[in-house]
């Protein structure tokens, strides 16, 4: 299988980065880079994650002087060597086969972009029904109107140059507008693999909240296009430890 460029946004990250890189250093596909970018972060991402320098021989970790989720992704991408692409969110969780099985998937399925779904395994009953519903979503959309989830998410670098990249003045909802005009040239599927993310995120913002809140942007965004003006406003990084260090 080819090789790959693996994007890693990380803001405020250092309790969180060092699981990814190791899930990444026992990938049984080791045809890869790391690009750890890093929006300008407070503690000790940068130096946690080029720690791992050892475990992964060709890693960068490049630290911006600003912040944002796009800037970050259309930094990593362009520092990226190989064609394709994996953008990664720093609390993202990887099984040992997710790369060899993704790859496969790409290659046999010869797309350029593609999602992931989520998974909810060891989750409580209402993650799960949670989550089913949400990938169910991320399935019957990308036939018509593609939503993904930024956290993970399959790309190449003609397809990221064709499009631009991510649009830098949309906060949310900046990955469906990824994927939606990558699918105007290219076909856009979700694949059937999975990866885990803390669920912090939809603790400290409350699931049903959190879920309602996508819903409505994906319906704004369907009905009106894009939101370049704060219509719902949106912060990169703003998730909290329970000791509220980051």
């Amino acid at each position: 299988m080819n090789p790959i460029s693996i994007v890693v946004i990380t803001l405020n990250e250092e309790k969180r980065i060092g699981r990814l890189l190791e899930d990444l250093s026992k990938q049984s596909h080791q045809n890869f880079e790391v690009i750890v970018v890093d929006s300008n972060s407070d503690d000790n991402t940068c130096e946690v994650a080029q720690g791992f320098d050892k475990a992964l021989p060709a890693l960068t970790v490049h630290k911006m002087e600003s912040r944002g989720t796009s800037l970050g992704r259309n930094t990593g991408a362009k520092l990226a060597s190989h064609e394709r692409l994996l953008f990664l969110d720093a609390d993202v969780r990887l099984e040992p086969t997710f790369l060899t099985n993704a790859l496969h998937q790409l290659e046999k399925r010869k797309l350029e972009v593609a999602g992931v779904y989520m998974s909810a395994e060891e989750l409580s009953l209402g993650y799960r029904l949670g989550y089913g519903l949400f990938n169910a979503g991320l399935y019957a959309t990308s036939f018509f109107f593609p939503t993904s989830v930024g956290a993970c998410l399959f790309s190449t670098k003609r397809a990221h140059e064709e499009i631009n990249g991510f649009d830098e003045e949309i906060v949310l909802c900046e990955d469906c507008d990824y994927v939606r005009r990558a699918s105007e040239t290219w076909r856009y599927r979700m694949l059937p693999v999975s990866f885990w993310f803390d669920p912090r995120r939809l603790e400290q913002d409350g699931f049903f909240k959190m879920g309602l809140t996508y819903l409505k942007a994906n319906v704004r965004r369907f009905f009106f296009g894009e939101m370049r003006n704060n219509e719902m406003s949106y912060e990169f990084g703003h998730y909290k430890d329970a000791d509220n260090k980051c």
